[in-house]
Formats: structure tokens, C-alpha cells, sequence
């Protein structure tokens, strides 16, 4: 079943979103705070409820309603602008130390996919889980 099958207006999902490789990217205050930031923008103009989430050093696990519209395309938006945004601190902030090696990886995992972009930051799978179904109630 395909990831925008597995979502629904106003369903409360925990949701995993991990960098491609597992790479470890938000061990940086940086990249964190650029999801942080994003998520609050979420909340305020995208009808996003968040439950709960953390930041993990690959990987971010969130709890999460969308009052109005499909969590799929939230996703969709929130996965690009902040792989974009990240991606732009990496080349241009100057602190990172791995900046060569990140960028090289990320191109790296853009080769495999069918989409024409020079960078892939995010996984393509959300692994959505529906918090509403008889097996999460158990």
C-alpha cells in the first residue's frame, strides 16, 4: 500500500522520518533546530497537531493530527523544505566538518531514485502508523 493510502484526514499518526543512509546528521544544533523551526511553522499555518515528538541523530519520530487536508502532503512539503533548507546550512554554513562527505552521501542516494534532483536528504518511506486501530489499542 502505497504511503499516501495510509493516511487520513484527521487521523492520529506516529510517523518515523529518517535521513537516507541513517546518516547522522542532527547530532548538529543547526539541522536540529531547522526542524524545530519548521515544525512550529507547521503548527501555526499547516492545521498541524503534534502530540509529541523527538529528534533522534538519523531520525525524528512525531505524533501527529492534521485538523485540515492529507498528513500525506504535509509530509510531502515539510520533507522538502527542510531537506532543503538543511542541505543549504551543509554547503553554506561553514562549521560542518563533514560538509564534503554529507554532500557526496546525499548525492550519492539521489543515483537510485526516479526523481531528478541532485540530493536526496530524507528516506522515501514515513512508516505512518494509525494510532486509532484495534492492533495500536492493544
Amino acid at each position: 500500500m502505497s504511503e499516501y493510502r495510509k493516511t487520513y484526514e484527521g487521523g492520529l499518526f506516529f510517523i518515523t522520518l529518517t535521513v537516507t543512509g541513517w546518516i547522522d546528521v542532527f547530532t548538529r544544533k543547526e539541522y536540529a533546530d531547522i526542524l524545530v523551526e519548521s515544525l512550529e511553522f507547521c503548527k501555526k499555518e499547516k492545521q498541524l497537531v503534534i502530540f509529541a515528538y523527538v529528534i533522534m541523530p538519523s531520525h525524528i519520530h512525531l505524533i501527529v493530527r492534521r485538523n485540515e487536508g492529507l498528513l500525506s502532503d504535509w509530509l510531502r512539503d515539510f520533507k522538502s523544505h527542510t531537506a532543503k533548507k538543511i542541505i543549504k546550512e551543509i554547503e553554506n554554513g561553514g562549521f560542518e566538518s563533514r560538509k564534503e562527505w554529507l554532500l557526496h552521501m546525499f548525492k550519492y542516494y539521489a543515483k537510485f531514485q526516479a526523481q531528478n534532483s541532485k540530493y536526496m536528504f530524507w528516506q522515501k518511506s514515513n512508516h505512518p502508523t494509525d494510532l486509532f486501530t484495534e492492533k495500536c489499542k492493544k
